[in-house]
């Protein structure tokens, strides 16, 4: 089968993605715009023609055997409101060939396969520089997303994200882990990733950490119905625990080390508390969806529900989602209006995860349940209690018991709705006048009952907790555009406004506390004054791009916002940023080279701001509401808050350049990236101090911090045939960070300490130090004996002054990755297709929290009335005591995953050649390769304590496409 594409001038379009729908059989476009795809089934099919900037088109087509198939010439035309958000610079009409800035898309048909819950998972591993982290294999469990690294210490270093052109809030909600599991990734199209300035200027406030375009499926004008039904059945197991003594190890240890009391406290039972609390979870996805044409209304209606299982007993999630979308044209195709709406309830049972901890921690030789009378008030649970039968305070309480009789809930509910405008104007040709109009509101509430389950602050009571918040967005941008062609020079000309607020409140409420033998009094409902926050953002925005003759490129922005967050005199920030490109391509010397299918350099700087530092008034003096424990007589009290009346804008510089390449017509195709990126005026919480300024800490602007990289993305089609498909993708990118200043300090300042560890009241095992990467860990030089086992509280007195102490401390490694892999490979034979991505990080370190709190016999002995089991590190060390700052602790996290391995088979048309069904078989997490020797490596922060396991994830699914 064969044709060519056309763009609406008549000229051929390279790169056109052209596929059969419901299948992976396809190809591209060539320089000229035609195609040749092989091996297509006879009988009739769909043609589906997609390309970014432009709206994908439908193509009915009949295919008879042994014969080709010319498909008659087909035109894309450019979709302004896709421009909108998936292009460079965002607000736009440029086509890819001309982008000057840092991007990368990927499509629906590269995303990520298998159980996906939160739209992150399905671009893990596929676009260098974008380091995606789940915090855990919870369901909805929070990602860390960081582009090109953290460009600062303390203000919030999450990307924008814009959904359908809507600019969405970054925080959470209470009661949802992560807002973005708010968003069914079954209605995404394309992810694209702007990251440097000259791509992200555009969007100047909240663009210093890049922008994540998602566009969301939508319907197309004059397309038949179609029905799509999508089902996912997916089991979850553990695949590693962490190493403990089994039961006649910890007994054999207890009775060679311990006292009498201690070894008569021992059981008789042989527990494995991991296998306890770790289940075989089952997940169900299905969704619908509904797509098609009323008249000149496209339109795309979905439905989905979501029901997961969490690995760990009780933990849940269900999530029911919505979305519509309709995009009439009027006015003689002069106005196109798009709608959009997506809905969605999510209702949570959440894990207190401090019991994984405790499984780790609990004795071995107890039982799960016990007959014995003093346990009957506990369910029949074994508890460790006193002579009178109350909880043993200082012991931790059963890990079963306390998943059993906690009940923590929440139900969220959010709403993502817009409508945009885009008006070509009569009479002036070129000109184009756009408004977007848009709101996301979010409702979340929940609830925690402790049924006898905090033994060790409230012995035999309960607690009862409840929380609610309410967040809503509203959004006004509207902007005109002017585009002209001069002979072999085009320009575009546009100028903008932008209005977005965010409310954000709720009510505070008191713990509620009940005995064992009184239940929680619905009514009893007792609350303290509520919160109330409002930011606005004000923004003006302009941009100019000149073309000439497809060769020479120029994009030129400017954005000025406006933050409520600071005070008069500081609220203004400029943002600007220019980037350059060449087309060698298009000279006269490669115009008619048949191996360069595409060379453009490109070169970029510009500027992007940054005033999200989590508190809205953090600038005025004020009173906040006291806690609970700061009541007098009973009434709530109201405390002076520290301020910084002198905050203001941390700005980040990024200078970038650019390599796009293809050979043998795209067969091979890429990109290479160097940038250096540095953030000034840092925003961080730094020490004042005592009673300077009514707190010890606040947020100021205090320094520098650097960012420098390479990256690398290669795209390879190895082989094309009748029968046979390779597509292959491997990104690779390396970041280097360091803090250049943190402000005026003290001869022999050591720098800002962070990362909480436990072990120890105020305990941290990171600093912030100038010279060094953000977050290094500052620790102790471990001594080794000549077997090289570590002598306990024997360090290197690396300043040599004859004392060990943390002084000693030296600043070692880092929790980012220095190199960050991904790799993704597709093969097709027929109807049968195998794909694969690999995901792997260099260069990262990991904090084994678990071993340097728990990994000696102090915490065996802890008491005489109960024991703690130990990790089996033990037997490496032998410390008796808690060595908790040696760098013995601190392991190589570099790993390489097995994220995602997909057998697909498309089984073709049923039901009378009505239907399409494919089926699908997918295992996520398949293998792990790493040297660390803690759970699993890949833990953002570096800090491993109470990490709720990754899963192994198999998952069988079908798609019936009508």
């Amino acid at each position: 089968m064969s044709g060519r594409v056309l763009d609406e001038k008549g000229e051929g379009m390279p790169g056109v993605t052209v596929l059969i729908e419901g299948t992976t059989v396809g190809g591209s476009t060539n320089s000229d715009g035609t195609f040749s795809i092989q091996n297509v089934p006879s009988g009739p099919h769909t043609l589906v023609l997609s390309f970014v900037g432009y709206t994908t088109q439908r193509q009915s087509i009949n295919v008879t055997a042994g014969q080709n198939t010319a498909v008659t010439t087909l035109t894309l035309s450019e979709n302004t409101t896709l421009l909108n958000e998936a292009v460079v610079v965002g607000y736009g009409v440029q086509r890819r060939q001309d982008v000057t800035g840092a991007v990368a898309s990927v499509q629906a048909k590269d995303f990520v396969q298998g159980q996906v819950t939160n739209p992150e998972q399905l671009v893990q591993g596929k676009i260098a520089g974008v380091s995606i982290t789940t915090g855990g294999g919870a369901p909805g469990a929070p990602a860390s997303v960081r582009i090109r690294g953290n460009s600062s210490l303390n203000a919030n270093n999450d990307p924008l994200y814009v959904i359908d052109g809507v600019p969405v809030d970054k925080d959470g909600i209470s009661g949802a882990s992560n807002p973005l599991t708010l968003i069914n990734p079954n209605d995404i199209e394309s992810v694209t990733v702007l990251k440097d300035a000259s791509a992200t200027a555009i969007y100047g406030n909240r663009a210093a950490n890049g922008v994540i375009l998602v566009t969301t499926k939508k319907g197309l004008q004059g397309e038949k119905l179609t029905v799509n039904l999508s089902s996912q059945t997916s089991v979850s197991r553990r695949t590693k625990t962490y190493d403990v003594l089994n039961a006649q190890e910890f007994a054999d240890i207890i009775r060679a080390n311990g006292s009498t009391s201690q070894i008569a406290t021992l059981g008789t039972a042989n527990t494995d508390w991991q296998d306890e609390i770790f289940r075989t979870a089952a997940t169900y996805d299905n969704n619908v969806s509904l797509t098609g044409s009323a008249g000149k209304v496209p339109f795309r209606v979905s439905y989905g529900n979501l029901q997961q299982e969490g690995i760990v007993i009780t933990n849940k999630l269900k999530r029911n989602t919505g979305a519509i979308s309709l995009s009439p044209m009027l006015f003689d195709d002069h106005l196109r209006i798009d709608i959009n709406a997506k809905g969605t309830q999510v209702n949570n049972r959440f894990i207190d995860g401090a019991q994984i901890g405790n499984a780790v921690l609990f004795d071995p030789t107890q039982p799960v349940r016990s007959s014995e009378a003093p346990f009957a008030p506990y369910g029949g649970y074994f508890q460790f209690l006193q002579a009178n039968g109350n909880p043993l305070g200082q012991a931790i309480g059963n890990p079963v018991a306390a998943l059993n009789n906690r009940e923590d809930v929440s139900e969220v509910k959010r709403l993502i709705g817009n409508v945009q405008l885009d008006y070509k104007i009569h009479g002036v040709e070129g000109l184009r006048a756009n408004l977007n109009l848009a709101t996301d509101i979010s409702r979340g509430e929940g609830s925690a009952v402790n049924n006898l389950a905090d033994f060790g602050n409230f012995l035999n009571q309960g607690r009862y907790t409840q929380y609610n918040q309410k967040k809503d967005m509203r959004l006004l941008e509207a902007y005109l555009a002017y585009g002209k062609q001069f002979g072999g020079t085009r320009f575009d000309i546009q100028a903008g406004h932008s209005y977005q607020d965010f409310v954000n409140k709720g009510d505070n409420f008191l713990a509620y506390r009940f005995d064992r033998t009184t239940l929680v009094n619905s009514t009893d409902v007792l609350t303290v004054p509520g919160y109330y926050s409002k930011l606005v953002l004000l923004s003006y925005f302009g941009r100019a791009t000149v073309n000439v003759k497809d060769r020479y490129l120029l994009t030129a922005t400017v954005r000025n916002d406006n933050t409520s967050r600071f005070a008069d005199g500081n609220r203004s920030g400029i943002f600007p940023a220019i980037g350059l490109g060449w087309r060698l391509k298009g000279e006269d010397f490669l115009a008619n080279n048949n191996t360069i299918s595409e060379l453009k350099l490109r070169a970029g700087w510009g500027r992007t701001g940054q005033q999200d530092i989590g508190g809205v008034y953090d600038y005025l003096p004020r009173y906040v509401v006291g806690n609970a424990a700061a009541q007098y007589n009973g009434v709530t009290t109201l405390r002076p808050s520290g301020y910084n009346e002198g905050l203001t804008w941390e700005t980040t510089t990024t200078w970038n350049v650019g390599l796009d390449y293809g050979f043998w017509d795209n067969r091979l195709s890429g990109s290479i990236d160097a940038y250096d990126r540095t953030s000034d005026d840092l925003l961080a919480l730094v020490n004042v101090a005592a009673g300077s300024n009514l707190t010890n800490q606040l947020n100021a602007n205090i320094g520098s911090l650097r960012n420098r990289g390479i990256e690398l993305n290669i795209n390879a089609a190895p082989v094309r045939s009748e029968t046979w498909n390779w597509d292959v993708n491997f990104n690779a990118a390396y970041n280097k960070t360091k803090i250049t200043e943190l402000g005026d300090q003290q001869p022999g300042f050591e720098g800002y300490l962070t990362g909480g560890i436990p072990g120890g009241t105020g305990s941290t095992i990171q600093v912030n130090t100038v010279g060094f990467p953000n977050n290094a860990f500052y620790v102790l030089q471990q001594v080794y004996d000549t077997n090289g086992r570590p002598l306990e509280g024997i360090y290197v007195d690396r300043n040599g002054d004859g004392t060990i102490n943390e002084r000693d401390n030296y600043r070692y490694k880092q929790a980012a990755p220095l190199v960050v892999l991904g790799f993704s490979s597709n093969v097709a034979y027929k109807k049968l297709n195998l794909s694969f991505t690999l995901r792997g990080n260099l260069g990262n370190y990991v904090y084994n929290s678990i071993a340097a709190n728990l990994g000696n016999f102090s915490n065996a002995k802890g008491s005489t009335n109960y024991l703690l089991n130990l990790p089996s590190d033990i037997r490496n060390t032998g410390f008796v005591s808690q060595q908790l700052f040696s760098d013995y602790y601190l392991e190589n996290g570099s790993f390489l995953r097995g994220e995602n391995i997909t057998l697909g088979y498309n089984v073709g048309k049923i039901f009378s050649e009505k239907a399409n069904l494919r089926l699908s078989a997918a295992v996520q997490n398949a293998f792990l390769i790493t040297k660390y020797n803690g759970l699993d490596p890949e833990i953002f922060g570096g800090i491993d304590n109470n990490f709720y396991p990754r899963a192994r994830t198999f998952t069988f699914g079908l798609n019936v496409g009508f």
